[in-house]
């Protein structure tokens, strides 16, 4: 095992970079509790924020993406940030002194791998989805390693650098899904607790802590299609609606009666308790981000994807079909949710056999140990380093 002394670790711009991040950094603490960590994000980006909050130093570029409308200024403006940001890495660089540069995609790592590549620094990137961000695209045949959180990399990565991983999730997260897991289907505690049926299966409606409008109105057309019917369909509800769409949620269902005591819907803006909610659900509803499935294959549920419409080169729909194909889990598109979420979710209950299937084949996509296995990846490539390439 190579000792890691001094390591920077760059990107983010959303949490599907920011998580992965701070779990290889919480490992490389863990197993080397002297090395010094510092992290180099975009300014004015969510990780200034985030990093620090988790008890690491970070320091920003003034980098920032390509806009689609090329007449955009900031456009017009990327040469000299991007001028500005390979001169700040590479001062960073010289200062810091880092044995390793981690990539984990966003704007910040693409100057600063650059520029490490260029010194002779051993240079690791970690991609968390089935197709990969450009930054990492751009970056695949400087750096020394690559590490995939999907398989099926081959295609934009050279095979003699890539080591497949799995996505790194932070410790408290790996244990809040096996828990959730290991709690079983009943999970009698969380019906108690949000007043859910104890005999009633549970779809579980995960639409982020933002929520996701085309989820939620999935929800409201099945509560509206029973309202009409006065009936009520063969599943219960616990709805995460999203925090800033909970008010109106709630006001809407309580006048239905589809919510409260003796209702079928559980609407809740953010659940702290993910243990609890996993454990109730007999099936899962979510997006499709590479965080988001390595925590699904942990759980080992069956599981309804519906890919964001909005994110970069639609790579949710990649994401999926890498588990989709594999028949861990099912695959429904956002334009097709709230016709068909309900009759989805029925189907699946109407058969144990395919709701087996799901839960046993995802839960082969399950890394636990991802975090590890990336740490493991850095201390390798040091080592190769070290002795010569």
């Amino acid at each position: 095992m190579a000792q890691l002394n001094r390591i920077i670790i760059s990107g983010g711009g959303t949490g599907g970079h920011i998580q992965p991040a701070l779990a290889i950094a919480d490992e490389i603490r863990r197993r080397h509790p002297a090395c010094e960590i510092l992290f180099v994000g975009a300014r004015d980006r969510m990780e200034m924020q985030k990093v620090p909050a988790a008890g690491y130093a970070i320091t920003g570029l003034d980098i920032t993406g390509i806009d689609r409308n090329w007449r955009s200024l900031r456009n017009w403006l990327f040469p000299f940030r991007l001028a500005k940001s390979l001169w700040r890495a590479r001062a960073i660089l010289r200062q810091f002194r880092p044995e390793v540069a981690v990539g984990v995609g966003g704007f910040a790592s693409g100057p600063l791998l650059f520029q490490a590549s260029r010194m002779g620094i051993a240079t690791v990137i970690q991609e968390q989805n089935g197709f990969p961000g450009i930054t990492n695209r751009l970056l695949a045949r400087r750096v020394d390693r690559i590490c995939a959180g999907m398989t099926g990399l081959e295609r934009w990565f050279p095979k003699e650098r890539l080591v497949f991983t799995g996505n790194p999730l932070r410790a408290g997260v790996v244990e809040a899904a096996q828990s959730g897991a290991d709690a079983g289907r009943s999970g009698q505690s969380g019906r108690e607790k949000w007043g859910l049926a104890l005999e009633v299966p549970v779809l579980f409606v995960m639409g982020g802590s933002l929520g996701a409008a085309s989820m939620n109105a999935a929800v409201r057309a099945m509560v509206e299609r029973h309202e009409a019917a006065g009936t009520r369909p063969p599943f219960q509800v616990l709805w995460q609606c999203g925090a800033r769409y909970l008010d109106a949620s709630e006001r809407w269902l309580a006048e239905r009666g589809a919510g409260g005591a003796g209702g079928w819907v559980v609407c809740r803006g953010y659940i702290d308790d993910m243990p609890a909610a996993y454990a109730v659900a007999d099936v899962i509803a979510g997006r499709a981000g590479a965080m988001s499935l390595a925590e699904l294959a942990l759980v080992g549920k069956p599981a309804v994807l519906v890919p964001s419409p909005v994110v970069a080169e639609d790579h949710q729909t990649r994401n999926a079909r890498v588990m989709t194909d594999a028949g861990g889990a099912v695959l429904l598109p956002d334009a097709e949710v709230v016709a068909k979420l309900e009759s989805t979710v029925a189907e699946l209950l109407a058969s144990p056999e395919r709701m087996d299937q799901l839960g046993q084949r995802i839960r082969q996509w399950a890394r636990p140990d991802a975090a590890q296995a990336v740490v493991d990846a850095i201390e390798t490539t040091l080592k190769t380093q070290r002795h010569g390439r």
